[in-house]
């Protein structure tokens, strides 16, 4: 009998926890003993939350300040977040609950971790409920509740920081970051030029960051030529190809949001992109070098030293130097560049997303009994107590 797995992700904050979430659906023909139904857990709250969901992208693309603010906030004040959404969930979540009856419940989103073991346990659901971590470094405590039966952390940084919040070693399993199986390489990359560079910039779904500056720089100093994919970002795409293009010709080719990022990733010799876990760990399973030009404030802070660290890519903080960052990259017959692809091939867990299914698989269940009986019982409970 298949094991049944509610997965609550998000359609809209980023693209990353609906990348992991693909890239999980795609490995069930792998594992048959599992069954997975994925649903936006915005969607549970009605046109508010959903609301709320669909700001993400508008706000990081326009007000990395005010977004920092709601992050530390979030950090500081996580009963509260906890308490809001579960009001906001509740009545869709135990319908949901009451139609689906999984076995086991999966949240990739913090948003949906306190709040819905708030309700689990108000309403006495014996679901075992756990969390899969979608940042690397810098998670705060909505990703780290200690009542979670497990929590799969993508790197020890955030099996260490979860300890810190109080969470039980015993209850947390690293696996790696699951990426879609698309993005691995069927051949090895090698390097092998130092002209004819081709770049890819990149910033994550939403398109953050200063593409034009970084295109003009490497354009201008290298025989070279640039792809840009501004995501969803609309504005900059047109405000890149007003410019850019009719500077730079054929040597500049830009992109709004694209569904076969993979396909830009194998042709690219070095990528250019923001610190999101998504991207970073999407381009090192493509095996390509990556330099990081920045992050979101909050979860992505450390990102890019966290590349470093494990010789995954390379910083440059500040676009006026991305001609200096290349040219040690060059130097040397491309002798940095190979060691990154070397450290990239060696640091990936091309099976990560089978290895978080078969650990899913493992995972004791109890018997689960109707929602309209529990809540039933728990309101007789309640108002017994209460005499």
């Amino acid at each position: 009998m298949r094991k049944k797995v509610l997965v609550i992700s998000s359609d809209h904050t980023g693209h990353g926890h609906k990348s992991i979430a693909e890239s999980l659906s795609e490995k069930i023909g792998v594992n048959t003993k599992i069954e997975l139904h994925v649903v936006d857990g915005f969607s549970l709250g009605g046109k508010v939350l959903s609301g709320i969901g669909k700001s993400y992208g508008p706000i990081t693309r326009y007000s990395e300040q005010l977004w920092k603010m709601i992050w530390h906030f979030s950090a500081l004040n996580s009963f509260l977040v906890d308490r809001f959404i579960e009001t906001m969930i509740k009545h869709k979540l135990l319908t949901l609950l009451d139609k689906l009856k999984p076995d086991l419940i999966l949240s990739i989103h913090p948003n949906f971790n306190g709040s819905v073991i708030n309700i689990l346990e108000k309403h006495q659901l014996n679901i075992p409920f756990g969390t899969l971590i979608a940042d690397l470094v810098n998670i705060y405590p909505l990703w780290a509740d200690r009542r979670a039966d497990y929590i799969i952390s993508p790197t020890e940084e955030a099996k260490e920081k979860c300890i810190e919040f109080g969470v039980p070693e015993e209850k947390i399993k690293v696996t790696g970051f699951p990426v879609r199986q698309r993005f691995y390489r069927e051949s090895v990359r090698t390097y092998s030029k130092l002209t004819g560079l081709h770049f890819l910039i990149m910033s994550g779904g939403e398109g953050v960051g200063n593409m034009k500056a970084i295109a003009e720089n490497l354009l201008n100093n290298f025989d070279c030529s640039v792809s840009i994919v501004a995501g969803r970002n609309e504005k900059l795409k047109e405000q890149l190809e007003s410019s850019l293009s009719l500077q730079f010709g054929n040597r500049v080719e830009i992109f709004g949001f694209v569904k076969n990022i993979q396909d830009l990733m194998f042709i690219a010799d070095i990528a250019i992109t923001r610190g999101s876990p998504n991207v970073m760990f999407e381009a090192i399973a493509a095996n390509l070098p990556i330099v990081i030009t920045g992050a979101l404030p909050g979860q992505e802070k450390d990102n890019p030293l966290f590349a470093e660290k494990n010789n995954l890519g390379v910083v440059c903080n500040d676009a006026s130097h991305i001609n200096m960052v290349i040219e040690n990259l060059l130097k040397n017959d491309g002798e940095k560049l190979k060691t990154i692809i070397d450290s990239q091939r060696q640091f990936i867990n091309q099976n990560a997303a089978k290895d978080i299914l078969e650990f899913l698989v493992q995972i004791e269940t109890k018997e689960y009994v109707p929602v309209k009986k529990l809540s039933f019982a728990y309101v007789a409970n309640r108002l017994k107590r209460s005499t």
